[in-house]
């Protein structure tokens, strides 16, 4: 069944997020795809996130389509005009990738080319409706198009610091939704109980939501994410679970499974990054039970 059938059904979607080499090599990005096949629902190729310049996510797309593995693009608008964006997408769906994602791009100043000239010729809406307009037929001018694509489109919601923040990105959220985001992907969870609270607004967008679920490698990246971004909201609890744990890599995938174990109880899917560690989703989704 399909990603999109999958939502339609209100089916527990699980997603995998997989970025493409800084290169050509693709045997590791290929091996791990096959290592996932019939395990997930997607995979999500974020295209140059962070700002790091890497492989087209359009070629990952197509290699995960090849694996017999449906793939969801990210589209951002920070490096591409709407002729190029416009373009791409077209491209997009006659290689048959059907599902896109318009997310958030991260500050070209933390990236790997400083010096790269930013485009943002169009916000996140303005894309979303660029992308239903292509699928009535026309392009962003009104012109009308020789053949018309389809594609299930969702958005980002991002991490947000108090509760001014939140009603910001919800009413972003729901901008986005209305504009013809279908589902919307959420910042990463560590704490249950605080998420609980935020799913109880986003759920009235009215669309599938799907939380990240991040796995934590050491100690050190936890302690480093709840020093930094205060809005992720981990516990010393959390740490403390992680730097008492014998194997703290293993503790690590516990902690996602068990997140993805909890969330299933409540929304429609996880997306799960594992930035790297793409070998350790199988064991991951085992934890979780699934």
């Amino acid at each position: 069944m399909s990603f999109q059938k999958r939502l339609a059904a209100n089916e527990f979607v699980v997603l995998a997020e997989m970025h493409t080499p800084k290169g050509v090599n693709i045997s590791r990005l290929v091996n791990d795809a096959r290592r996932m096949k019939g395990k997930i629902d997607g995979v999500v190729i974020p295209d140059m996130d962070n700002g790091i310049m890497r492989m087209s996510s359009i070629a990952g797309g197509v290699l995960m389509q090849q694996q017999g593995i449906e793939s969801i693009l990210h589209v951002y608008c920070r490096d591409r005009n709407r002729m190029a964006l416009q373009g791409d997408i077209l491209a997009a769906h006659v290689l048959g990738i059907q599902n896109l994602i318009v997310a958030h791009s991260e500050d070209i100043e933390n990236g790997d080319h400083p010096e790269a000239v930013v485009v943002n010729d169009l916000n996140e809406v303005e894309l979303l409706k660029g992308i239903a307009q292509l699928q009535r037929g026309k392009d962003m001018e009104g012109f009308e198009l020789d053949g018309v694509p389809t594609f299930t489109t969702g958005c980002t919601i991002e991490p947000f610091a108090d509760e001014a923040q939140m009603v910001q990105q919800l009413k972003l959220a729901k901008d986005k939704v209305a504009a013809g985001a279908s589902f919307v992907i959420t910042p990463a969870v560590f704490d249950i109980t605080h998420f609980s609270g935020f799913y109880s607004k986003v759920r009235e967008l009215g669309v599938p939501v799907i939380p990240t679920v991040f796995l934590i490698k050491s100690l050190a990246i936890a302690q480093y994410i709840a020093t930094t971004e205060p809005s992720s909201q981990i516990s010393n609890e959390l740490i403390s679970r992680i730097r008492k744990s014998p194997n703290r890599d293993q503790e690590g995938v516990k902690i996602a499974g068990e997140t993805i174990a909890a969330l299933r109880e409540m929304t429609q899917g996880v997306l799960v990054q594992t930035l790297g560690w793409e070998h350790k989703l199988p064991e991951i989704l085992d934890a979780a039970g699934m």
